[in-house]
């Protein structure tokens, strides 16, 4: 009787006999030629019912593609390690099985080897799941609390500040009624103007802040036009704004969050950076959109960000919106915000 060859499957094999894996040998065309006990153990199949069919037909159909382009793969020298995919038992349960394989060219054998996953990636799938309804709730509420926004908002411009309006138009008429009234009495309708007038901007501005309608007439980037231009003529702070970018292909929500980052950015500059500038630019980069915040402030310790409110609201938004968020701050050099999300799929503009 002739010894066996060093690297046979035959040796190979009772190398991994006693492993709780899964062991296989698969010819090149995809048939079992041997396995250990513990892989009929966990298909639940007969090791006579295994060898009668390719590999395939065990594979759950969704994995099916992907595991057979892994295979031509390794079939061409490529080695496969740590490859995931799902097989059905004969049971019909689901099973996830994480392969480590090589190919041996001279014997036409795949050898692999398998650890049964499915437990981490249940636990995973759950998390997921979890996640994934958390991150809808989120946006719910985010939503709602836009809407809400955008009826305060309309309540406040275009009810009470035209209430608002009508005193000052009342004023004027008195005013007009009583030349020669006394001083004091003139001087209290002209004091009550202005405070009307100023009143009226007030609210107009907060009815601004709490839902830009500017988004919906004239878009995110005449919007964030006029946010730097306000900010630089209140704070005496210069704000410049460019892009290059079309703002066609960003859905609602993201320009709306986009408005809302900056305008967060914007109050952070003014209430902790002691800036002399702040730069607000959206761009097109391959495959995402991505906005960037600069100011020239003191900037912030890394540690400190989490204290820092605003940066939370940030970080919300742009997890809602499948973004990444990165903060670049050094102490005295300043800040840079930068938010990337992945460019939408374009669609067909008619005009």
């Amino acid at each position: 009787m002739e010894p066996t060859a060093p690297n046979s499957p035959q040796n190979l094999f009772s190398f991994f006999e006693m492993t709780p894996d899964l062991l296989c040998i698969v010819n090149k065309e995809g048939f079992l030629k041997k396995i250990n006990d513990a892989v009929a153990k966990k298909l639940g199949y007969t090791r006579e019912e295994l060898f009668a069919k390719p590999v395939s037909a065990f594979i759950y159909p969704e994995d099916l593609e992907l595991t057979m382009r892994k295979r031509d793969s390794l079939l061409n020298g490529k080695e496969l390690t740590n490859f995931e995919n799902r097989y059905v038992t004969k049971d019909g349960n689901i099973i996830w099985l994480q392969w480590t394989s090589f190919y041996i060219s001279d014997l036409e054998f795949v050898c692999a080897i398998a650890k049964d996953i499915t437990e981490r990636k249940n636990r995973e799938i759950e998390i997921e799941e979890k996640y994934k309804k958390f991150k809808a709730l989120s946006r719910h509420f985010k939503n709602r609390i836009e809407k809400d926004r955008k009826k305060f908002s309309i309540e406040l411009h275009e009810e009470i500040a035209q209430l608002a309006s009508v005193v000052l138009m009342d004023l004027s008429t008195i005013k007009k009624n009583i030349p020669n009234g006394p001083a004091f009495l003139v001087s209290r309708i002209e004091h009550a103007s202005d405070i009307t007038k100023l009143l009226i901007q007030t609210m107009r501005k907060i009815a601004f802040e709490m839902s830009p309608y500017m988004l919906d007439q004239f878009g995110l980037d005449e919007t964030l036009k006029w946010l730097c231009k306000d900010f630089s003529v209140l704070n005496h702070i210069l704000c410049d704004y460019e892009s290059d970018y079309d703002e066609r292909g960003l859905t609602y929500e993201i320009k709306m969050d986009f408005f809302r980052i900056c305008q967060e950015s914007l109050s952070n500059v003014m209430n902790h950076a002691s800036a002399r500038s702040v730069k607000i630019s959206i761009k097109d980069e391959k495959s995402v959109v991505r906005l960037s915040i600069t100011d020239d402030g003191r900037g912030f310790e890394a540690k400190k960000q989490l204290q820092i409110s605003g940066l939370t609201n940030m970080r919300e938004r742009v997890t809602s919106i499948n973004g990444k968020l990165i903060i670049q701050s050094i102490h005295h050099k300043g800040t840079t915000i930068n938010v990337t999300v992945p460019r939408p799929i374009p669609t067909m503009i008619t005009s």
